[in-house]
């Protein structure tokens, strides 16, 4: 795998993030105007395609989102205890998750200072990760 940054770290997956989103959106527009034309004749079908096509819809996000949350909670402990093995205290009660997911690419080394700047500080994410200097990758985040 190619050395991560703070420039190359986001992931996308061309065929979930943009095929099957068009794709969707697609079938979404074509339940929406076979729903529209045959409202009087075959208003059963069109309504179950329109529903299904929803439905859909809602797993594709939901799939996404909810492996997302956990990963969160996997991350938010993973880097507690890393505060911890390194500190000998749990991270600041202070910090936001958004921050917490940014501080798991500073190593070892720049960890507990860089989590008390992020709380003295407010530090977003971004600033977060733009203040790494040595960037521990993640490359299983999905």
């Amino acid at each position: 795998m190619k050395e991560q940054h703070v420039g190359n770290h986001s992931r996308l997956v061309p065929l979930y993030h943009y095929i099957a989103g068009l794709l969707l959106l697609a079938i979404l527009v074509g339940a929406s105007i076979n729903l529209c034309y045959n409202w009087k004749q075959n208003t059963y079908e069109s309504s179950l395609i329109f529903a299904l096509t929803i439905l859909v819809g809602l797993v594709w996000h939901f799939s996404r989102t909810f492996a997302l949350k956990a990963q969160d909670r996997a991350i938010r402990a993973e880097e507690n205890f890393r505060h911890f093995i390194l500190t000998g205290k749990p991270l600041d009660s202070k910090l936001r998750l958004g921050q917490i997911i940014a501080l798991r690419f500073a190593g070892d080394e720049e960890l507990p200072s860089l989590a008390k700047k992020a709380v003295d500080e407010q530090l977003s994410p971004k600033q977060i990760k733009l203040a790494v200097q040595k960037w521990r990758a993640d490359h299983h985040r999905v």
